[in-house]
């Protein structure tokens, strides 16, 4: 480590002289006359449930509370999932729920889960279609009809197609065995 070299006598002679024609940019408050700044209340943990809303602004569809499809648990073999992420399983069966409504999809839906899970079908593929700006109506619900009675014991795992068998606009239902 080197250690500092002091200044000779006409450096410092030169220092001292810029110095004192030195204007300080804003006055220094000695460090003893500075009020102690107020500790500031901790912020609340929990955001503000309630979003703000303006006059005239347009209701935004609550978000789905249960979506099995991107928080859910690894319930089956993690070499089975990593292969049904990538598209290596060929879906067994398959609806095609777009372009329906509500009403005419879910006995659809259940119809089709109920008959599939009885033939012995694993793997099948939920087509919902991806909706208006990637916000469709079925893509949010299909993954909460089948985690309610009478599908929801039969449902082992619930993800994301692959872009091959429809990406975004589609659901790979893994079903238990019988």
């Amino acid at each position: 480590m080197r250690r500092p070299r002091h200044l000779s006598p006409e450096e410092r002679a030169l220092w001292d002289l810029v110095a004192r024609r030195m204007k300080p940019i804003a006055p220094v408050a000695h460090p003893l006359t500075v009020p102690a700044a107020k500790p500031k209340p901790p912020r609340p943990a929990i955001a503000d449930p309630i979003p703000a809303f303006r006059i005239g602004q347009k209701a935004m569809p609550e978000p789905p509370q249960n979506l099995r499809t991107q928080t859910a648990p690894l319930n089956m073999d993690a070499k089975s999932f990593g292969k049904l992420k990538r598209g290596k399983l060929v879906p067994e069966g398959r609806i095609d729920l777009h372009g329906m409504t509500l009403a005419q999809a879910h006995p659809a839906l259940t119809g089709f889960i109920l008959s599939a899970h009885g033939a012995g079908k694993r793997l099948v593929l939920v087509i919902t279609g991806k909706g208006r700006d990637s916000d469709g109506i079925l893509r949010h619900q299909v993954p909460q009809w089948l985690n309610m009675a009478p599908l929801g014991p039969l449902v082992l795992q619930i993800a994301p197609a692959h872009l091959r068998h429809g990406g975004q606009g589609a659901l790979y239902v893994y079903l238990r065995r019988r």
